[in-house]
């Protein structure tokens, strides 16, 4: 018997984002887009989260071999356009995961385009996660969004910061 797939539809990963990851089809939505690059980062999938980045924010390399972090489970809690007829979107998710033997929450507001009828992820506003006396700066030198403990610059900025 078939189990769930990674992004919490209740269908296969054979018959929901493996068509998407082997590039059979193409996500029609924003949301299945977004439900496809969680999967991919679940399974480390590194060609597939670059490919579905808008080419004007993508880093260099999004750090999907960090064995440390393990995805648990993603939860869409709302979208604003991203239907197959629009050209841009918003999903907002929380994607549970599980970081130096303690479980945290990403949560995030991203924002998709399509160009030529393919959507792409462009980029995200981290959420409160209710979290008291939590720092609201989000500087370099902020703790990271992501409850890492590490600063911002050494953590997830990583990937923008300019060489």
């Amino acid at each position: 018997m078939a189990t769930s797939c990674y992004c919490g539809s209740t269908k296969s990963y054979s018959d929901c984002c493996e068509p998407f990851h082997l590039g059979n089809q193409r996500p029609i939505t924003a949301e299945a887009l977004m439900r496809s690059r969680f999967s991919a980062y679940v399974l480390k999938l590194e060609g597939y989260v670059l490919a579905t980045w808008d080419k004007a924010k993508r880093p260099k390399h999004p750090n999907l071999a960090n064995d440390s972090i393990e995805w648990k489970s993603l939860e869409i809690i709302d979208c604003k356009k991203g239907g197959a007829n629009d050209n841009k979107g918003i999903v907002e998710f929380k994607a549970h995961y599980r970081y130096e033997d303690k479980d945290l929450i990403l949560h995030e507001a991203s924002r998709f385009n399509k160009q030529l009828g393919q959507w792409y992820y462009l980029d995200g506003v981290f959420k409160p996660t209710g979290k008291p006396k939590q720092p609201t700066s989000l500087g370099l030198n902020a703790p990271c969004q992501c409850g890492s403990g590490k600063k911002f610059k050494r953590c997830c900025g990583a990937n923008y910061i300019s060489d």
